[in-house]
């Protein structure tokens, strides 16, 4: 991978993508039509990006990582291959965008419902367990996800970022400030966390569920 930390993996949650966020005014202030206009581009815009990652999940769902062929996804939903070519340059972008996506969700749904209580062990071991439980409901669209996080593509390294840094968010969050070195503990998470899940979606784990090696490690991390 082109990130020197690990990216760790994510909780398959409806597709929702964010808002889109500009770089802030413009020098002049645009007309009312003008503005209406451009509000109604940007919805646009992500609405077409919801049903392109809906798409490939689907598509991951019924058949796995190989399934997930550009053209069928673009059929699905509903754009030409050219739209879809625009917002992302490969398969494996776009898979690791479902992930992106998918760990926003995460993000949003712990700040309005936190885990309650407990030491920083507790809070990170629920947390990875909820987040591993999605995954292990959804085995196909988890290897087709493990499978382009993987990709040594070049446009792949950048969103593989902005998922670690959305999971570095999260588990800071729950550790909270009574624990040193948070960064180097999450680092560690995230390696246990990328072998566990190798090793599940491979078929050679020893059939316990990959939560139970994220809490014996959170626990011997954080206790």
């Amino acid at each position: 991978m082109t990130s020197g930390k690990p990216i760790a993996p994510v909780a398959i949650a409806p597709v929702a993508i964010a808002p889109h966020r500009g770089d802030g005014p413009t020098p002049s202030e645009p007309s009312a039509s003008a503005t209406r206009r451009t509000g109604t581009r940007a919805a646009e815009t992500e609405q077409r990006k919801v049903r392109i990652l809906r798409a490939a999940v689907i598509l991951a769902r019924d058949g796995g990582y190989d399934a997930v062929q550009m053209r069928d996804v673009a059929a699905r939903a509903e754009v030409a291959i050219g739209t879809l070519y625009r917002h992302y340059a490969s398969k494996d972008q776009l898979l690791v965008a479902v992930m992106l996506d998918s760990t926003e969700t995460l993000r949003i749904r712990l700040e309005q419902h936190p885990i309650p209580g407990g030491n920083a062990a507790d809070r990170v071991s629920a947390i990875l367990r909820r987040a591993c439980h999605s995954l292990e409901r959804e085995p196909k669209v988890t290897g087709a996800l493990v499978r382009a996080m993987f990709a040594a593509e070049p446009e792949v390294a950048a969103t593989k970022r902005l998922v670690q840094a959305e999971m570095h968010a999260i588990i800071a969050s729950a550790i909270g400030s009574e624990v040193r070195d948070v960064d180097a503990i999450i680092d560690v998470l995230g390696h246990v966390w990328l072998s566990a899940m190798a090793f599940w979606v491979g078929g050679v784990s020893d059939g316990a569920p990959m939560s139970d090696h994220l809490t014996v490690a959170a626990e011997l991390l954080l206790s």
